[in-house]
Formats: C-alpha cells, structure tokens, sequence
C-alpha cells in the first residue's frame, strides 16, 4: 500500500528532473584560447556565414575554431575557406 501512494511523488520528481538545465562543456564563457580579434588575414580566408564573433584556436590543431549555436547543442567547428579548408596558424 504505502508504494501506490508514493508513485505520485516519484512520478513529479522523475518530470521535474528532465527539466533541469546542463551547463556548456566548456563551452560558455572565456577560455585562455579565445581570439578577442581574428587578424584580417584570417577573415579574407574565411567563407561566408561562419558566426565569426566566438573564435578560439584549438591547442591540438593550431586551428581556429568558431561557435556554432544550433537548435539541439552548441559546439564549435572549424573556421573554413570558400574551398572548405581549415585555417590553421601552423
């Protein structure tokens, strides 16, 4: 008996718990990698309709790397020529 009366509270607290948010990894904020401002180089390279205002060059590539917002996760992606090349600094 005492289980039947307690569903309902183990039901709200299940619901209430897929409403919770998940910070960024890493994504938010500044990190030590973060370009303040891309050279003027890099933005000729650059192709079109890249979100260029959140840019930081990954330590594993030397690459630039900008954030991309989309509907599901925020991640970020290369920053590519019109030729879909990576610019990299190396």
């Amino acid at each position: 008996m005492r289980s039947e009366k307690s569903w309902p509270a183990i039901a709200a607290m299940l619901l209430l718990s897929a409403c919770a948010t998940v910070p960024d990894a890493g994504i938010s904020g500044s990190a030590p990698n973060d370009v303040e401002e891309l050279p003027a180089e890099v933005l000729a390279l650059a192709a079109p309709h890249q979100d260029l205002t959140s840019v930081r060059i990954q330590p594993e590539d030397g690459c630039y790397w900008y954030k991309w917002i989309g509907h599901v996760e925020t991640t970020y992606l290369p920053v590519r020529t019109v030729d879909g090349r990576p610019i990299c600094t190396r």
